[in-house]
């Protein structure tokens, strides 16, 4: 079962259950309850309380989740990890520094940005969708730079397979994703009210615009240090195919305020951007690739590159889908339930006959009078609830996953043969019951090691928003981390080719220990990873905190290096394990870590340098010093921002077409501007 999440703010994946005996009835729920109304009977399970007539006859129980010590979170990792916090003091002293000067970037690119990049997959429009005769998945055409081919700031392109299948017609005709027109659904439909539907009062709660976003929460990680492989010569840390970090800064910046240091991930700027590596020769392991280049920063150190890249296994599996809809009061902002209706629309699209998909409405407590249990995704019961989103009350994210992972965890048993994947779209703002991602994980079933509960978090919007909740709950949950900022981005997300390609698992539990050899490097730092660092002895563990990868998708990890003199091409070694997601047996691959010392950094592939600018650019000013003695000097990361917006400039004549360059050479000007405003803060007019 897995569970993907769409939010903006906090999001909560839980799915505990409420007798003593550990087992958990499922209400079932009538495809057809949009037919019958039932009446105003909503309450949580934690009262116990009876559920609405549309959902009251009780199901076969579900075995209670029998836990293991390898699916604990580590107990100890080679970072500190503070307490999260909202808006840091650091953070509000940069957005009040540069919020105005960041605001004129934004205005400016706006202005002269091109409207679309030729040739980008990112900007086409989402395909229709199609049912094979066979279930097999149309796949998407390669995209030329930024991930996914659905966006190209944040999902830069998820490469998919290359060779269409003939799909028959479908049964019926769907319509077009909704568009950012008012928030209007795809189907126009009267907002939901009634018995069990409560009113909205998110107009008296929406922030005023302010010099910073409102109600932020980020977790600063720190920086990873320099060690000395005299020291320790092993980097055990596990995969990340998330990239939300940079479209949230991108997403910042142009809004015009400056990016919280604390949202910087500089591993997901990294992930962001699709460098062409080369497939694997065939469907069953990774390919690993490494490089060397000189650093662009620093004359006396060398930057390493290493790649994992998956392949395009081909996978006709069939989905369950359990959407998971928050229709809290605080998605009234910024478009959300619009963006929500979006991406759950494109996703009802994207499947076929053979799918199955449920719908669960949550506010202060679960809606049951729109919820929908897994049926085809062209009955109109299902049509009709994603339509009927629309913002009330308080949020109870644990409320909604509760019953959402109940009845994935049913259709898992129906249909064991098929992926399943609890679809969470929530502004995340989870301040009714369980709000820590641990105590939310704790209280969810979350499956069979080999057919696990995927949690896939997906968020939107800037003002209260809790990055730090999304995060963890899709780290720690078997799923991926993703942002959306429009209808239309949510479409092309979720249409039919890409999520096809994003929900097919190919690697579950990834993890890769790199072993660096003492006689050729002397010190090394790893750039980013920061919550995803290990320690060593756990490289042997399965553990479920460790990533689920992707078919066709690909993790790059850059470390700053210090060599001896006369190192020569070998410079050490790296080991992946992962667990296969269908048998669940472990695999293992082992690859040499190479690379030319004297290799110049403009010699470098165009690509490679680019990786490397957004990854330098990410670490230095995540490490900003805010103004309490703490971290780098602003002087110190403005400069060196301006040296890698030279550098940046360099690759213009090869990659200055793309919008991934577009929007990175944008970045590093918002991120310059706003450590330049606290190097340089002018003249206060008192004494000193």
């Amino acid at each position: 079962v897995a569970v993907i999440g769409i939010a903006a703010g906090v999001a909560v994946w839980a799915a505990s259950g409420g007798d003593s005996g550990g087992t958990v009835p499922v209400a079932p729920v009538a495809t057809e309850a949009a037919a019958t109304p039932a009446p105003a009977t909503a309450t949580t399970a934690a009262t116990g309380a009876p559920e609405a007539t549309a959902v009251a006859a009780a199901t076969a129980a579900l075995p209670a989740d029998e836990g293991d010590d390898a699916d604990a979170p580590p107990a100890a990792t080679a970072a500190p990890t503070p307490p999260p916090t909202t808006a840091t003091p650091e953070a509000r002293a940069v957005a009040t520094a540069a919020a105005t000067a960041a605001a004129t970037t934004a205005a400016t690119a706006a202005a002269t940005a091109d409207p679309a990049d030729e040739g980008d997959d990112a900007d086409a429009p989402p395909e229709e969708p199609t049912d094979s005769a066979d279930g097999a998945a149309e796949t998407a055409e390669e995209p030329d730079m930024a991930g996914d081919s659905t966006d190209s700031a944040d999902e830069p392109a998820e490469p998919a397979a290359d060779d269409a299948s003939v799909a028959e017609e479908p049964a019926e005709e769907d319509p077009p994703p909704p568009a950012a027109t008012g928030g209007s659904p795809a189907e126009p439909a009267e907002p939901a009210t009634g018995p069990g539907v409560p009113e909205s009062d998110a107009d008296d709660d929406m922030p005023a615009e302010t010099g910073e976003p409102a109600d932020t929460t980020f977790r600063d990680y720190g920086r990873q240090p320099f060690v000395e492989t005299a020291v320790d010569s092993d980097s055990t840390f596990s995969l990340d195919v998330d990239r939300t970090s940079y479209q949230l800064a991108l997403t910042w910046a142009r809004a015009g305020y400056a990016v919280d240091p604390d949202s910087v991930r500089a591993e997901e700027w990294v992930n962001a951007f699709d460098y062409d590596y080369a497939r694997p020769a065939g469907e069953t392991e990774f390919a690993i690739t490494s490089e060397l280049a000189a650093h662009p920063l620093d004359s006396g150190k060398r930057l390493a590159r290493i790649a994992f890249q998956a392949p395009d296994a081909r996978d006709d599996a069939p989905l369950n889908v359990t959407l998971v809809l928050d229709a809290s009061g605080s998605m009234e902002w910024e478009d959300r339930v619009a963006i929500a209706r979006a991406a759950a629309e494109a996703i009802r699209q994207s499947l076929t006959e053979r799918d199955r998909i449920a719908v669960v409405h949550f506010t202060t407590d679960v809606i049951y009078e729109l919820t929908v249990g897994h049926s085809r995704p062209s009955d109109e019961a299902v049509r009709r609830s994603i339509a009927r989103l629309e913002p009330h009350d308080s949020t109870n994210v644990q409320a909604g996953l509760d019953l959402g992972a109940r009845l994935a965890e049913r259709a898992r048993q129906e249909r064991p043969e098929a992926h399943n994947y609890v679809i969470l779209m929530s502004d995340g703002v989870a301040n009714v019951d369980a709000t820590d991602p641990f105590a939310i994980l704790e209280s969810t079933g979350r499956g069979e090691r080999g057919n696990p509960l995927r949690l896939i978090a997906v968020g939107v919007g800037i003002h209260n928003y809790n990055d730090y909740l999304l995060e963890q709950l899709a780290q720690h949950g078997d799923g991926w981390y993703r942002y959306l900022n429009d209808p239309e981005q949510a479409a092309r997300t979720f249409s039919r080719a890409n999520w096809l390609a994003l929900s097919t698992p190919f690697a579950d539990q990834t993890r890769a220990q790199v072993r660096w050899d003492p006689t050729a490097v002397k010190a090394w730092r790893i750039l980013g990873y920061e919550n995803r660092v290990t320690p060593d002895h756990t490289f042997e563990q399965d553990r479920r905190e460790f990533a689920e990868i992707p078919a066709g998708t690909a993790t790059t990890v850059f470390y700053e290096l210090e060599l001896h003199a006369g190192a020569g091409a070998r410079l050490g070694e790296v080991e992946l394990r992962w667990v296969n997601p269908g048998g669940g047996e472990s695999r293992s691959l082992l690859a040499d870590v190479t690379g030319r010392a004297s290799a110049a950094f403009a010699d470098a592939d165009a690509r490679l340098r680019l990786g490397a600018i957004a990854a330098l650019a990410a670490d230095r000013y995540a490490g900003l010093d805010g103004g309490e003695g703490v971290g780098l000097e602003p002087a110190a990361v403005r400069d060196g921002l301006a040296r890698l917006r030279v550098e940046l400039d360099e690759l213009a004549p090869a990659l200055g077409g793309l919008t991934a360059w577009r929007d990175l050479a944008f970045l590093l000007g918002a991120l310059a501007e706003a450590a330049a405003a606290l190097a340089s803060p002018g003249e206060s007019g008192y004494s000193r």
